[in-house]
């Protein structure tokens, strides 16, 4: 894996030199575009919009347009903007990772630590895992600010959770919200039930991406000249009245690993 970022956790007058790796790995078919006449590759070219011409990498800068004019920046104009986040990933507080709503949580990353710092690397891990708690700090990654959330991923190494910012997260009235309205006694019992009866230990292991299996199976029976007889499914209803007490009965009369009995 390659290092995507080299620098430091901060906690009090504590420095951990490390170094971020991303932990993800998309398990999506890569895909190529071509032209449907001859199936010849489609590329994608820079194109300066004046001359029509290609521009190579090393030609190409990034600006912001102010007033009719564009203000080129370099690689020192990121780091003069904050020097120490470039480098530091400070934590600023500790809190309770119960706390941080899933709706901020964006990209994990594994961080290594890097020579002289294996020892506080390993301090840090076991004082989170005592007090169950989670760093949070800014840093710069990729010439943009970034929250960072750390915490233990076992008892070997510390994940950094990119967070998103409070302000990239949409306000939500606009869309067509229920009323508060409490459901009836019966029908919360038996969502309830419901509920208790397919609960078990989280396993991420269980969950695989059948869609992509799918489709490469589709690929190679392609390949072999197959004709594929697609199957579609059924389209969501609108506007139907729904019987939840049937709904609920019928789903917990499914075969499970617990009764429904046992339930209610």
């Amino acid at each position: 894996m390659k290092a995507i970022w080299n620098g430091a956790i901060g906690f009090g007058l504590v420095n951990i030199p490390v170094k971020i790796y991303s932990a993800t790995e998309t398990s999506k078919l890569d895909l190529d575009m071509l032209d449907k006449s001859d199936f010849s590759n489609i590329k994608f070219k820079r194109v300066n919009e004046k001359t029509g011409k290609e521009v190579k990498w090393e030609n190409i800068v990034k600006a912001y347009l102010m007033e009719d004019k564009y203000i080129v920046l370099e690689d020192k104009d990121y780091e003069a903007a904050s020097p120490e986040k470039t480098k530091i990933l400070s934590i600023e507080h500790f809190v309770k990772e119960t706390e941080v709503d899933s709706v901020y949580f964006e990209t994990p990353y594994f961080l290594e630590p890097q020579k002289n710092g294996e020892n506080a690397y390993r301090l840090l891990i076991k004082a989170l895992q005592e007090t169950k708690m989670v760093g949070i700090g800014t840093f710069v990654l990729r010439e943009s600010e970034a929250i960072g959330m750390i915490r233990p991923y076992n008892d070997e190494i510390l994940v950094l959770n990119r967070l998103r910012f409070n302000q990239e997260i949409r306000d939500y009235k606009d869309l067509k919200i229920p009323a508060k309205k409490a459901p009836k006694p019966a029908e919360l019992k038996m969502a309830k039930s419901l509920i208790q009866q397919l609960s078990e230990t989280f396993d991420p292991s269980v969950y695989k991406d059948t869609y992509s299996e799918a489709l490469m199976k589709i690929i190679k029976q392609k390949a072999k000249g197959k004709n594929i007889k697609a199957q579609k499914a059924e389209p969501a209803k609108e506007g139907k009245v729904i019987d939840l007490m049937a709904q609920l009965k019928a789903s917990l009369q499914k075969p499970n690993s617990k009764t429904a009995s046992e339930w209610l």
